[in-house]
């Protein structure tokens, strides 16, 4: 079995948690995310957000969950692509409309406190209208940049209503665009809180997963995952003791 592919009970596995498929991930997070709660991924840039969204992603779709993303960036057609080429194809999911992707094109926009309150506002009222039982925001910081922390609180606090009323929410985030209050209070809206970072092994970087807080989790120990993106592979788990060489 390679590191994209998983098995899983189909009954069981879809009343709890959302799977990642990768069973070395969901080990970190004692199995999976918890179902109906807000999650936090966090990170600078290349670090690997979009990358382990996708993989969340592929995950729950194999569960036969319905999901949508909000991408700011990527086409369609380049989310796919980015997709197959990590051995994630779920381009069958999409053409059944099991997946959702709606594009948010911002280039060019000049972004201001009046329109970015009512962007985030229309966003969730769209998120509020569809059925899907998934919703991934990648990536919330371009939304941030004019906005008030009481816009943003707000947003996050529907959020967690959506949550409450039975969604499961994932947002990737870059800390740089937050400053330190805001992101204790963020975090601490959240259910679950996933941090990456890049260090440096040898001669190359590797992704380091921390899985911060996971809502209904007992305390766990090793929770650190470090891996790499290859293309036309996907996502290679290394071993921590490994990456700490």
């Amino acid at each position: 079995m390679t590191d994209g592919e998983f098995e899983f009970n189909i009954e069981d596995d879809k009343k709890n948690i959302l799977s990642t498929g990768n069973p070395e991930i969901d080990k970190k997070l004692a199995d999976g995310l918890p179902l109906s709660s807000l999650n936090l991924i966090e990170g600078a840039n290349d670090t690997g957000k979009s990358v382990m969204t996708q993989q969340i992603m592929w995950g729950g779709l194999n569960q036969g969950f319905n999901m949508a993303i909000y991408t700011t960036e990527n086409t369609i057609k380049s989310f796919l692509n980015q997709m197959e080429s990590l051995s994630l194809d779920i381009s069958d999911h999409f053409g059944w409309g099991y997946l959702k992707i709606y594009p948010i094109h911002v280039d060019g926009v000049e972004w201001n406190a009046d329109l970015t309150r009512n962007f985030l506002q229309r966003l969730i009222n769209h998120i509020k209208t569809i059925d899907e039982e998934v919703i991934v925001i990648d990536s919330f910081t371009v939304f941030t940049m004019s906005s008030s922390q009481d816009d943003i609180f707000n947003f996050f606090a529907e959020c967690k209503s959506q949550c409450d009323s039975g969604k499961t929410i994932l947002i990737t985030l870059h800390q740089y665009a937050f400053d330190e209050d805001t992101l204790i209070r963020i975090r601490s809206i959240a259910d679950g809180h996933i941090k990456l970072r890049l260090e440096q092994v040898g001669d190359r970087y590797v992704s380091m997963m921390e899985v911060a807080k996971i809502r209904g989790a007992k305390k766990m120990t090793g929770n650190v995952v470090s891996f790499e993106v290859h293309p036309g592979y996907g996502l290679k788990i290394i071993p921590y003791s490994s990456a700490q060489v």
